[in-house]
């Protein structure tokens, strides 16, 4: 490569970054939201809770000394390579303003430089399922320094949280049965990677648990959060009033003081403070959540299937990224004191953030984009469009639903799952129109 072009490059990668972290370069100081104290106070309290990820409050802790700006830097570089392996794999990235240009539009029309400004796990959950599938799909495509950073993203990715695990999870059964169908399509050397990534994953969260706790334990939560959507769902009242009054059961003698909404018990409630929270009452919850799934297996699925729907078009952007997230400022006041005038005096704290205007544009788009998945999967079989980006489709299309199930229903719906994966399927969109461009640029002129 010549040095002019890799001045190019260099330019280019530095604008895409500055463009990722543009909303936190706004605000003056990175993006925060009520979960982010909770990942950074793992390593100062020494202590695991249910969906706060040591691995990420590492990182978080890594980057405190320079006010977060590295951890920040880390998300953006990170996008802009994978989207640079995406574009060269499907044989589209050798100009570096293609690059550009592709984040410039979806900084403009998505969530993503939202997911890259703030301090959250979200930016992995989409980074991983593009780096699985560049891994599984299109690794003979890259160099093997570059097959292996994927196995490393995708290994820290699934590390970060346990719904991101479970989404990769999902893919990798998905790969394997493909494997057991048409092993052309999957050698099994494809497939391996893919187990290598997730198992290295599950050796980061125990590694990191027990430096922080001092016990081989995997990140809590599961059964405990979807006793809440299904507190929401009514299941939980159901099934105290047919159990209850049973001394098994602290439940039993607020049945009929419990709220109605998962956030509210879990973030709001006194009465959940006074049982003590899930230290005091995760085995009841997991056992209730447990028993109601055999005593009500058709409302399970019901509400589980509506979750399940409304978690797919929950994707507005900015959930949380709120004046008001006591617990985060708390934190950091705590744990990062030498942060906090700055913190203060960012556009945050100062209420000048909202994201009814932006939300006009990226709702939209985003509905928009997942309701094209199917037609440019149809067109790639009908060889309109390139076959690889069939496969694209397919990938995100699947991890989309996939992400819906495990965040709506396991869990509890909220536009944040949906919105820290759904701006995919927009560069899925993208790369197909690319993709277009390519093929009728490179077709020869036919003589008249």
């Amino acid at each position: 490569m010549l040095a002019r072009d890799r001045a190019l490059w260099a330019l280019a990668v530095l604008l895409s970054i500055a463009l990722l972290i543009a909303p936190a370069l706004w605000n003056g100081f990175a993006l925060l939201q009520y979960d982010t104290g909770g990942y950074l106070a793992r390593w100062y309290e020494g202590t695991l809770v249910p969906s706060r990820a040591v691995v990420y409050g590492l990182i978080l802790n890594a980057g405190a000394p320079l006010a977060f700006w590295p951890v920040l830097a880390l998300q953006a570089a990170l996008t802009v390579w994978i989207i640079a392996l995406s574009l060269r794999a499907h044989g589209l990235g050798n100009r570096p303003w293609a690059l550009l240009g592709l984040i410039a539009v979806l900084s403009v029309i998505t969530t993503l430089p939202w997911l890259t400004a703030i301090l959250l796990t979200d930016i992995f959950a989409g980074l991983s399922v593009l780096a699985f599938y560049l891994l599984l799909m299109r690794g003979d495509a890259l160099a093997r320094a570059e097959r292996i950073g994927l196995i490393v993203l995708t290994a820290v990715s699934a590390a970060t949280h346990s719904a991101t695990f479970a989404v990769l999870l999902a893919l990798l059964a998905c790969t394997a049965l493909l494997w057991l169908i048409d092993r052309s399509r999957m050698p099994a050397a494809h497939l391996g990677r893919g187990i290598i990534a997730l198992g290295l994953g599950a050796i980061m969260v125990f590694a990191a648990d027990y430096a922080v706790a001092k016990r081989l334990a995997w990140t809590p939560g599961g059964f405990a959060l979807s006793f809440g959507r299904m507190l929401q769902d009514g299941i939980v009242k159901k099934y105290l009033d047919q159990h209850c009054p049973d001394p098994a059961l602290q439940l039993c003698a607020y049945k009929d003081r419990l709220p109605g909404d998962a956030d509210v018990w879990f973030w709001g409630s006194k009465l959940f403070d006074s049982l003590g929270r899930f230290a005091g009452l995760g085995k009841e919850m997991e056992k209730i959540a447990l028993e109601s799934l055999i005593d009500y297996p058709g409302l399970q699925a019901k509400t589980a299937a509506i979750a399940t729907a409304k978690q797919l078009i929950d994707v507005h952007t900015g959930e949380g990224v709120l004046t008001t997230v006591w617990h985060t400022y708390r934190i950091i006041e705590r744990y990062t004191p030498q942060l906090v005038s700055v913190m203060r005096a960012a556009r945050q704290q100062q209420g000048e953030i909202g994201f009814t205007a932006i939300n006009r544009l990226h709702f939209p788009v985003a509905l928009i984009a997942m309701a094209l998945l199917p037609a440019i999967m149809l067109l790639a079989g009908a060889k309109t469009l390139p076959a690889d980006i069939g496969e694209l489709a397919a990938v995100v299309t699947f991890a989309l639903l996939a992400n819906a199930f495990v965040c709506g229903a396991l869990s509890n719906p909220h536009d944040r799952y949906g919105a820290r994966m759904v701006w995919l399927a927009t560069f899925t969109v993208a790369m197909a129109l690319i993709g277009v461009y390519e093929q009728r640029r490179r077709r020869p002129v036919r003589g008249i």
